[in-house]
């Protein structure tokens, strides 16, 4: 039985090593509990859903597929289990599609323990972390590749088109903003298709990283 009040933890990650390491490291903390852990996508898929926790930490790399698609997957099922993504490196690609996938951080392996146990905290508290080096560096390259900078082509949005935007920005699938809406899931996938067009882009992970970006650009301006 869960304790209350404790922050639950599912861990994915090939490499027992470091899945014991990271379990203890988690144990060993008052406030946080580790639920469950999967060495596989596959096992992992079976169960997150039954263990319910928290926050799931996945491993990008799994040998039977990626911790995207399981944090893509979970989520579709169970929006208030919060992912935090474990990379060995920054990969732009891998921050696009954690992005996408509704991750609500990338953290790198090589962060100090004590960096990771408040990644956990924050992002069990709703908080979304995308590490700021790799997130720079993804920003940094949408801007060299043609955004604007003033959001001049935000202008020519519906207010129903920016407000599905931020809802991509957010990483909510189609079928979560049509239910957010009240609207269907094909009548989302046309606006989202029209709102692309008229920002110049082809696919949802820039729409959601340009989201990204003018958050980081704001909050930077206060």
């Amino acid at each position: 039985m869960r304790e209350e009040g404790k922050i639950t933890v599912f861990l994915l990650d090939d490499h027992e090593v470091v899945r014991r390491g990271v379990h203890e490291l988690l144990s060993a903390e008052g406030d946080i509990e580790v639920v469950g852990e999967a060495g596989t996508a596959a096992d992992a898929l079976v169960r997150i859903p039954a263990t319910r926790p928290d926050v799931a930490v996945l491993d990008v790399r799994l040998p039977d597929g990626s911790g995207v698609e399981v944090c893509r997957e979970v989520r579709s099922q169970n929006e208030d289990i919060k992912c935090l993504m474990l990379t060995s490196y920054a990969d732009d690609e891998a921050l696009f599609d954690a992005i996408m996938a509704g991750a609500a951080g990338y953290v790198l392996k090589a962060i100090r323990g004590s960096e990771l146990l408040a990644a956990v905290r924050d992002v069990a508290a709703g908080k979304s972390l995308l590490d700021p080096v790799a997130t720079a560096r993804v920003l940094e390259r949408l801007r060299d590749g043609g955004v604007a900078k003033g959001d001049d082509r935000l202008a020519n949005l519906t207010e129903q088109e920016r407000r599905i935007l931020d809802l991509i920005g957010e990483g909510l699938t189609n079928r979560a903003i049509g239910e957010r809406l009240h609207l269907a899931e094909k009548t989302i996938k046309n606006y989202v298709s029209s709102l692309l067009s008229k920002l110049g882009m082809e696919r949802r992970s820039q729409a959601a990283a340009f989201v990204a970006r003018m958050q980081a650009e704001r909050q930077q301006h206060h």
